[in-house]
């Protein structure tokens, strides 16, 4: 090439995917200026994460309620899809009834942003909120749930089947998490606990 006057050229590797800027725009970080919520069911935030099942990977989807820390909806599956998201979602709210303007926040996951979700969001009137750009502690409850979990039932666990993960999240989350980790956020109680306290 050199002797050719020839210059290698590499291709750009990050195509523009026109309108993606403008939606994204749409949702803003509305929960980053709000107090923190005096009750139940006035923010929810929601994030997904993976863990490994043999040679493959399986796919976490939790919503939480930000008053009292507890994981209300979640879903597991093999594939990271808006309807992962939306059945975690919908698990949230089959146990919950949210009044019109909750604050549902989440990173800016294409997941999160797929109209599947935002139709949903709209017919139950909640506001979606999303992270801002690069600015992963926007959702800081979500990341230490998530780092509370695999502290301390996924590092140094070798999950045969999506079954058996199943049952390890189950328990950790319905039996451990929810009704007996102490959070320091509400007072060293459980979230289950809390509810009751403040009910």
């Amino acid at each position: 090439m050199r002797e050719a006057s020839l210059i290698g050229r590499a291709g750009r590797i990050y195509r523009r995917i026109p309108g993606l800027e403008r939606f994204y725009e749409r949702h803003k970080n509305i929960q980053l200026n709000q107090p923190a919520p005096t009750g139940l069911n006035e923010q929810w935030v929601a994030d997904l994460t993976y863990i490994r099942v043999g040679n493959e990977w399986r796919y976490l989807a939790v919503v939480l309620d930000v008053y009292s820390r507890k994981v209300i909806g979640w879903s597991l599956g093999s594939r990271k899809t808006a309807d992962l998201t939306l059945r975690a979602l919908r698990h949230a709210l089959r146990v919950r009834t949210p009044k019109p303007g909750l604050i549902f926040h989440t990173d800016r996951g294409v997941e999160y942003g797929a109209y599947l979700i935002q139709n949903e969001l709209g017919r139950h009137g909640i506001r979606p909120s999303m992270n801002r750009p690069n600015q992963c502690t926007d959702n800081a409850h979500m990341e230490s749930f998530f780092h509370s979990l695999k502290a301390e039932a996924i590092h140094g666990v070798s999950f045969k089947s999506e079954q058996e993960l199943r049952v390890v999240l189950g328990g950790y989350i319905n039996q451990f998490y929810n009704q007996k980790r102490l959070h320091s956020g509400i007072g060293y109680v459980a979230p289950a606990e809390y509810e009751k306290m403040v009910a």
